[in-house]
């Protein structure tokens, strides 16, 4: 006689838990996506520069720029490959939110985009990386091709959105 009452108590914990499931599985992960600031070009054979002045004021600017939101709606995590001009750029970012900078191979652009995505699901998180990688990465995250990146472009952001269950998009941001 209480078998109903049960079945219908079960059934009604297997919805709620079902519709918690896809409300948290629909989240939309957040990707930007960009080239380290501006590095000194004096000495062509250094393989790993410093930033130049005008890179370390985009730094800042892009500390301010990313550092205003709200705690809760930021960043969440930074992904930079092991050169010191990328790791340079997120460095007042990264002070200033608190949050982790994660170091990768520059040239691992599958394992950049992996580690992004598979450990942020629903987050947002910045990746730096370099005019010849940036694309690559962009294009692991979503499927599309963004086309090549010059050697003298600075300040273009790609957002790429990733939802759980639709389409990927991605906006080309021009910051200056």
């Amino acid at each position: 006689m209480l078998a109903p009452v049960w079945l219908a108590a079960l059934t009604g914990v297997f919805v709620i838990a079902l519709a918690f499931w896809l409300v948290s599985a629909a989240s939309t992960t957040t990707i930007f996506v960009m080239r380290h600031a501006e590095k000194v070009t004096a000495n062509p054979d250094d393989p790993d520069p410093a930033l130049a002045p005008a890179g370390e004021a985009r730094a800042l600017e892009l500390a301010q720029f990313f550092g205003r939101a709200p705690k809760g709606q930021g960043l969440e995590a930074v992904v930079v490959s092991e050169f010191r001009r990328t790791q340079d750029t997120v460095r007042p970012l990264a002070n200033r939110l608190g949050i982790p900078v994660i170091v990768v191979p520059a040239e691992d652009t599958r394992g950049t985009a992996g580690r992004a995505l598979g450990e942020n699901r629903g987050g947002r998180v910045l990746v730096v990386g370099h005019s010849d990688t940036v694309p690559e990465i962009v294009k692991e995250l979503s499927g599309i091709d963004v086309g090549p990146m010059s050697e003298a472009e600075y300040g273009i952001v790609y957002l790429v959105t990733i939802p759980r269950f639709s389409r990927t998009a991605v906006t080309r941001l021009d910051l200056p």
